[in-house]
């Protein structure tokens, strides 16, 4: 049978990639447009980062295998996750743990953005607060115990053991998007804001190969793109885990930091132009984008790592933006690709809170308290859930 490509091979809603041993996995960088430099961080973290995870009550817990098939393929074992053994009582329990955790989330905030201004120092970066749904999974090595991830609960700081093995899993139903959307129009006031399509074009410069930069593309009329905006890709200051017992989802919030990229040199503006101008839309391609051979890079300097294609639906309400989207990802440096169903809400109002000269913690606290309160109650419990 003759070979076929990726970007032409039929996709599934649900693709089953066959796991690649280790020992044959191609090293980040290994052809001859990516030598010399090691893969650049996907996420990239502050150093300083805080990094918190919390449950909703300590009482008689218990580490549970999850049953997901998806995540169960991604991640090549059964994920685990913590469950309350003692369910009677448990929501009233964790109404009174939430306003503690509240408390602490609106510390840390301000401890971060501390962090985040002597970092930047006179740069021109953007400080949000985003707040997602998902399910606080871990690694299901046989090693990973109840007692060993209980000590974490409280760290801060550098990542630790916890981080590596805890992973914040955010693919939800297309079912459960559409439930949301009409509940937070008809019952919580939301209004339809507009509806998108991008392309998100990850480049590194072989010359700083530990930045990546986003170059977000409208699509024309004509199957070309056009440049919208050029930033780096968000740092993390913050990110909080909260696993909520009583619930079928669990709660991120998160501090990142933006930087756009406003003064491009000449040399880096033409090499962005000629990958982007040499790039053609194909919806036979998951994610939408494809290139001619030897088209991935450009100047020998600047190259493609990653593309995603969004259609996102918006909502806003009282300086709340929730964005619901269908994003298709392709990593080139792992030729791995990604479906995935997101709900994420931008806490504007919050995030004004905290660039103000004088913070005031008690406002602060208020504010999380609310943005809590509406995923407590419209969006953490919902039968169409997480993808399984």
């Amino acid at each position: 049978m003759s070979y076929v490509p990726p970007h032409k091979r039929p996709s599934n809603r649900n693709p089953t990639p066959t796991p690649v041993p280790s020992s044959l996995n191609p090293k980040p960088f290994a052809s001859p447009r990516h030598r010399q430099h090691q893969k650049p961080r996907s996420i990239p973290f502050s150093p300083r980062l805080i990094a918190r995870w919390y449950v909703t009550s300590t009482e008689s817990l218990a580490l549970v295998p999850y049953d997901s098939e998806v995540i169960e393929r991604k991640y090549g074992s059964k994920p685990l996750t913590v469950k309350g053994a003692d369910e009677a009582g448990l929501v009233e329990e964790e109404r009174g743990v939430l306003r503690g955790i509240v408390e602490q989330v609106a510390r840390d905030l301000i401890k971060a953005v501390q962090h985040a201004k002597e970092e930047s120092g006179s740069g021109d970066v953007k400080l949000f607060v985003m707040a997602r749904v998902g399910k606080v999974l871990f690694g299901g090595d046989p090693s990973v115990c109840l007692d060993s991830i209980m000590k974490f609960l409280k760290c801060e700081g550098e990542l630790n053991k916890l981080q590596a093995r805890k992973t914040f899993y955010t693919t939800v139903s297309e079912e459960y998007i559409r439930e949301v959307e009409q509940l937070l129009v008809d019952k919580c006031g939301f209004k339809f804001v507009r509806a998108k399509e991008r392309y998100y074009i990850r480049v590194i410069d072989k010359r700083q190969p530990d930045l990546i930069m986003s170059c977000k593309c409208m699509a024309l009329h004509d199957s070309g793109l056009e440049l919208y905006k050029v930033e780096h890709i968000p740092l993390r200051h913050m990110v909080t885990d909260i696993s909520c017992l009583s619930k079928n989802f669990d709660l991120r919030i998160m501090l990142n930091a933006k930087r756009a990229v406003k003064n491009l040199d000449a040399d880096v503006a033409e090499g962005i132009n000629q990958l982007i101008s040499a790039a053609v839309i194909d919806p036979e391609v998951k994610w939408g984008l494809r290139w001619p051979l030897g088209k991935e890079s450009a100047a020998d300097r600047f190259v493609i790592v990653g593309v995603w294609h969004t259609e996102e639906t918006i909502l806003n309400r009282d300086k709340i933006r929730v964005n619901m989207r269908q994003v298709n990802r392709f990593d080139y440096l792992s030729s791995t690709d990604e479906d995935s169903n997101e709900i994420s809400l931008k806490l504007i109002g919050l995030s004004e809170q905290l660039t103000e000269d004088h913070l005031c913690e008690g406002s602060i606290v208020d504010t999380i308290q609310e943005v809590v309160a509406l995923f407590w109650d419209n969006l953490l419990s919902h039968s169409t859930g997480i993808l399984c």
